[in-house]
This record gives C-alpha cells, structure tokens and sequence, in this order.
C-alpha cells in the first residue's frame, strides 16, 4: 500500500478516536448543575441589584460633589473640601457616632458553665458570619468588645485567641454596638437576628447571645488605630 494512504488512514484513524473520546468524556462527566432552587438564585439577585444600587447611588453623590466644586466660587471651596473630608472620615470610622441600633452581648451559658462545660473562646468565625449578617441588613457602624470594625478590621485567632484589628477581645461579656440608619431599621435588625440561627450557634459554644432591644441612640467610639492605603499618596506638587 503506498505510504501517503498509509499515513492519511493514520491521521483520519487519530482525529476520528480522539472525537470519539471527548464524546464519550461528555456523556460520562457531564457539565457540573446549577442546584440552588428558584428562592435563592432571587435571594443572590436580590443581593446583587443592593449592590448596583448602592453603586449608582454612590457614583450620584460623588457627582454632586463635583457639581458643588464646579459651581462654587474659589474662596468657598475651602468649606465644601473640609466638610467633604469629615464625610469621609465618618464613612471610614475615623469618627465617634451616635445614632439608632442596639447592642448584642456574647456571654456565658451560666447553666451549662455550672453543668461542667468549659468556656471556649468565642469563635472568629462566628464572630465574622454574625458581622456579615449586621451588614447584609443595614447596619452602618458596628464596635466588638471597643474595637471599632472599619473596611481593613481583621478577626482572626491568634495563638488560640480572637482578636479585632489585631487586638484580643474578652472571652465573656463581649458587647457588639450597632448604629444603623434609621429606628425602623435597628427595628427590623433586631426582628432578623432574633429570629435567626445565631443565638443556637453561640449556644453550641457554650455562650449566650443576647440581643438587646432597638435603641433610639447608641454611640460606636471611632477607630483609635491607623488606616493602611495602598492606591493612594499625597500629591505634594513640583
């Protein structure tokens, strides 16, 4: 048989077992599914169109700052600058706040100390899920044990203790200060958290979680350590 046919069936032969073997790699492994159900692909939609929102809210606010600055005679834009800057300082935790929330306390389970059962620190995360959930419902300024939480707050274990920005934080008698945005929603805060899993969670530790009722005013002390950045530096000019 000439050796152009010989080497033409080889090749067909290879392209024709390697289709076949993909093929049959398909049927075998097919595409991994999506199994969440209808409630919570729109729980994780939900979640997503806060986000635009607060984006697009966000990027409004910034532009009317813009607008203020344009529109705003030289000698006032000194003013608008440092009460920009106090905003911003408030957003970043730089600041001592007062406003409505209410305050959790994370202590012993006296019934369980007395039945033998030992304190265990409290978990970091726990600690860090229970946080996730104050934000996901509205909370604005969150303190754990005097350490005001901001974006670059760490909870860690750290040499079997929990620490908050690398500070460790009691084992008992924790108090959690939420300030939200309004009463209706420390309100509705409250609502959530008392009808969740968490107060069981804590419980299996060994600890209560005691959710406080909605206040009409709380204060968060401000952040007393210092901010890292890394995208931004001061422009000292030429």
């Amino acid at each position: 048989m000439d050796k152009k046919v010989v080497t033409r069936i080889t090749i067909v032969s290879f392209i024709v077992g390697l289709m076949i073997s993909i093929q049959y790699n398909t049927v075998k492994k097919p595409a991994e599914r999506d199994t969440r159900d209808t409630w919570e692909i729109r729980q994780e939609l939900s979640e997503e169109k806060k986000r635009h929102s607060q984006l697009l809210a966000d990027i409004l606010t910034l532009n009317e700052i813009v607008d203020v600055y344009e529109n705003t005679a030289t000698e006032d834009q000194g003013e608008i600058l440092k009460s920009t800057v106090e905003e911003l300082k408030l957003q970043a935790g730089l600041l001592e706040v007062t406003g409505p929330g209410l305050i959790l306390t994370i202590s012993p389970a006296i019934e369980l100390i007395q039945s033998g059962f030992k304190i265990e620190p409290i978990s970091p995360e726990l600690l860090y899920r229970l946080l996730n959930e104050i934000y996901r419902f509205d909370g604005l300024y969150v303190e754990i044990d005097g350490q005001r939480v901001v974006h670059t707050t760490a909870i860690r274990d750290i040499n079997g203790v929990t620490t908050v920005n690398g500070i460790p934080i009691r084992e008992t008698n924790v108090e959690i200060r939420i300030i939200t945005e309004s009463f209706e929603k420390a309100e509705k805060l409250y609502s959530y958290l008392y009808a969740s899993s968490f107060k069981d969670a804590f419980y299996i530790d060994n600890l209560n979680l005691e959710i406080g009722p909605a206040k009409k005013e709380i204060t968060v002390s401000e952040f007393d350590g210092t901010l890292s950045n890394k995208y931004l530096f001061e422009n000292k000019g030429e």
